[in-house]
């Protein structure tokens, strides 16, 4: 009896497009938002799940089949995949919504995305995405993929090993005590922390190769999913300014009606 083939993994990666970090961050006149007329990269946690996959297949070679990048978002959004693509991802799926769209919220990219896995052919074996984007700070959209998917799922992941041929995976992730170690079997959600890797740059050649490599461009409607928000942002408003000095400090604690003791 010949032993059975191998399972290659077909690895997803969600990317998010969002104000790049070192933006400083301006509330919108309407105070519904914030400035979006600013620089936009890929959101840092997705970077990291980006390099873990691409990491993944320089360690097991020919056992990753393919990895592939997702996100929703503009036009734009495009550039995103672009620089996913130079890290070293093979081809991209872009959910294209309007300029004007509002941004989805996690149930609706949970969806999403689980309508992109049963479009895959070839099915997916692990989805690696950050943990939260940089935006909003749900850091629920891998929660929720998996339960509508009903995978196992590892969050907050500062070392990730894969074992293609037992199917499994064990995956190390931060708690408030220390350090927890699970063993999951695949297909499996994993969402990425800080210190999981460090992404690297791309290169020169990657970036040009990038230009070549496929994405396909799909809509909501052809996923079937609504990704209009069901929650409406009543009004964001900035943080009260900081003392910059002790007169400052002085006065501030003197209009609360603070008073100093006399000793």
């Amino acid at each position: 009896m010949r032993p059975s083939a191998v399972r290659l993994l077909n690895i997803l990666v969600p990317v998010k497009r969002t104000v790049d970090y070192a933006v400083k961050i301006r509330v919108n006149p309407d105070q519904k938002g914030v400035d979006l007329n600013v620089k936009h990269s890929m959101n840092p946690f997705d970077e990291i799940a980006v390099e873990e996959a691409v990491r993944l297949r320089e360690k097991l070679k020919d056992e990753v089949k393919s990895i592939k990048v997702v996100t929703i978002g503009p036009p734009k959004a495009a550039e995103t995949l672009r620089t996913a693509l130079a890290m070293g991802a093979d081809s991209g799926i872009h959910i294209e919504v309007p300029d004007s769209a509002p941004a989805p919220e996690p149930l609706g990219v949970a969806k999403a995305l689980r309508a992109v896995i049963q479009r895959e052919k070839g099915g997916v074996d692990l989805v690696i995405m950050g943990k939260q984007a940089i935006d909003d700070d749900a850091g629920q959209t891998g929660q929720m993929l998996a339960g509508l998917m009903d995978w196992a799922q590892a969050t907050f992941a500062s070392k990730l090993v894969v074992d293609p041929k037992a199917k499994e995976a064990q995956v190390t992730r931060e708690i408030d005590g220390g350090l927890e170690e699970l063993k999951c079997r695949l297909p499996l959600v994993v969402t990425t922390d800080l210190r999981l890797n460090e992404p690297r740059y791309a290169s020169l050649p990657n970036i040009m190769k990038a230009k070549k490599k496929p994405i396909q461009k799909l809509t909501p409607a052809e996923l079937e999913v609504d990704l209009a928000p069901i929650l409406e942002t009543v009004k964001v408003s900035e943080p009260p300014k900081r003392v910059e000095n002790v007169d400052q400090l002085i006065a501030k604690l003197k209009e609360a009606g603070i008073t100093p003791v006399k000793s």
